[in-house]
């Protein structure tokens, strides 16, 4: 998100980066090291983050904007929620199906869909809580073969199940760090 723009209304225009070079190289934005991500470790990761986002939820700012270009810790916190979720039903695909091709899902879409900016805090605390500890359960059940199964986004980019994990992960790391610094 740092780089959109807001239009003349106020929204938020799009960010139409391609992210997944973070597989590859560490971002230098968050620091984020996908090397560091180790698949059978996520369960725990998400057991950490799970808190930070929380702690957010509880600012007194929450729903405000540090600039009107960039979401607020509410509208991230309602974002990470719904990556939990996909990332979720991404990884179920790729569990029991043979190169599953994954719906396409238009974050800033469902940010104004959802009205990320008009959620009430402690709801959107529980639902991430909720989807990290389901997330967390699926991430737990892979097993050791299945690391290498493949999935598609639909422009095409290629994921295994330890690549996608690295992938969702590098996604909660920059939030965090977006809304911490």
């Amino acid at each position: 998100m740092d780089e959109e723009r807001v239009t003349p209304a106020g929204v938020i225009e799009p960010d139409t980066k391609d992210w997944t070079w973070v597989l590859h190289q560490r971002c230098e934005d968050c620091g984020f090291e996908p090397d560091d991500v180790i698949g059978p470790e996520l369960p725990v990761l998400i057991h950490e983050w799970v808190p930070r986002w929380e702690s957010q939820l509880g600012r007194p700012d929450v729903r405000r904007r540090p600039r009107p270009d960039v979401w607020s810790p509410l509208e991230y916190a309602c974002h990470v929620r719904d990556v939990f979720r996909i990332f979720d039903e991404r990884l179920a695909m790729m569990l029991v199906e043979d190169d599953p091709t994954f719906p396409n899902w238009d974050q800033d879409a469902t940010a104004l869909s959802e009205r990320y900016d008009q959620q009430a805090p402690s709801a959107v605390a529980e639902e991430l809580r909720d989807a990290g500890a389901d997330l967390a359960a699926g991430f737990a059940a892979v097993r050791r073969e299945q690391w290498e199964r493949r999935g598609l986004r639909s422009n095409g980019s290629a994921f295994t199940v330890r690549t996608l994990g690295r992938y969702f992960a590098h996604d909660v790391v920059h939030h965090l760090h977006d809304v911490t610094h």
